[in-house]
């Protein structure tokens, strides 16, 4: 029994109505694909004797023996990215020999036969097992230590008197060799990071030290130079918020002293070589007394070099009053 309520649409209206459907729907090719199942990538180096075609366009182009090569000329963290990009990538990377060299070149200062010793009393001798759990500085970027306080300010004729919010930064990178650079500056990290190298760093105030990574504990220092050549040691603690990301450093100790010339001649190559073993409040020059801090001690945050230009950390201080890191 037809409805005494149905609506009869005049068949110009109806044509019109479905032109302007037509140009509403969408074409979705990808719905075609749904219930296609793709056979797997055969493993790097499967020792099958049958003939694999593998259907991806890049690996017909690409031989297996030139996408090693890729690989090896990248870093571990690219290496991370890149073995989420597919299967066959995810097995080819998993190739002890591209976690070895990463492994040597991170703790280069330890040595070749120290480093395989490591690896097989505490990694049960897995290159990339020791790569994620063993704790190492980073190098592929810099560490930056965001500190601010209050200082009070002086007005003229009123009751209160104004106070501004001072910030500065503590900048250090890090070089596979066991050296490292240090700036403490109120510019911003993309400012710094022009010359934060061995070429630019004398004109830019830029000092260089040396350091060492004993488990997750690091030990560096630096000779500030002038007419009273003043040492600064400092302590910092490996961690991470990620396992194998190494992307902060809480600084637990940093100590200003004096030391004599000689001393500071023999300090060029070597600084830590000569502080080793002094006592925090430990001074070789009567007119620089030691000194420990106990201001401007936050944990350094890792920036790579990739993100130095849209890190948070070159936002002003009124817009990073909420930056805590964790």
């Amino acid at each position: 029994m037809a409805s005494d309520f149905a609506l009869n649409i005049p068949s110009e209206l109806e044509a019109g109505r479905l032109r302007s459907i037509k140009f509403l729907v969408t074409n979705r090719p990808w719905l075609d694909l749904y219930g296609v199942h793709v056979k797997p990538v055969a493993p790097f180096g499967s020792a099958s004797s049958r003939i694999f075609v593998d259907p991806a366009l890049i690996h017909r182009c690409l031989p297996d023996e030139l996408l090693f090569e890729v690989f090896a000329r990248m870093t571990a963290y690219d290496l991370g990215r890149a073995s989420c990009v597919c299967r066959k990538w995810r097995y080819t990377i998993r190739n002890p020999v591209f976690w070895r060299s990463a492994c040597l070149k991170a703790w280069q200062p330890t040595g070749i036969v120290e480093n395989y010793k490591i690896l097989q009393s505490k990694y049960d001798g897995s290159w990339r097992k020791m790569w994620l759990l063993r704790p190492r500085v980073r190098t592929d970027g810099i560490y930056v230590s965001r500190n601010t306080y209050i200082r009070a300010g002086i007005a003229e004729w009123k009751v209160t008197n104004p106070v501004h919010l001072v910030c500065y930064f503590r900048y250090l990178r890090f070089y596979p060799s066991g050296r490292f650079l240090y700036k403490n500056s109120s510019q911003k990290l993309k400012e710094v990071m022009k010359y934060m190298n061995f070429r630019s760093s004398k004109a830019e105030c830029v000092f260089s030290g040396t350091y060492t990574l004993s488990d997750d504990k690091v030990e560096a220092a630096l000779v500030y130079p002038g007419l009273r050549p003043t040492v600064l040691r400092i302590r910092l603690r490996l961690r991470g918020t990620t396992s194998g990301a190494n992307n902060r450093l809480d600084l637990l100790a940093l100590v200003t002293s004096g030391m004599n010339d000689t001393e500071a001649s023999n300090s060029e190559e070597d600084v830590l070589g000569v502080v080793e073993g002094w006592q925090d409040d430990e001074t070789h020059n009567p007119d620089v007394p030691a000194v420990t801090h106990k201001r401007g001690l936050t944990p350094f945050v890792f920036v790579p070099f990739e993100q130095v230009e849209t890190s948070v950390l070159n936002l002003p201080v009124d817009k990073m009053d909420y930056f805590v890191p964790g």
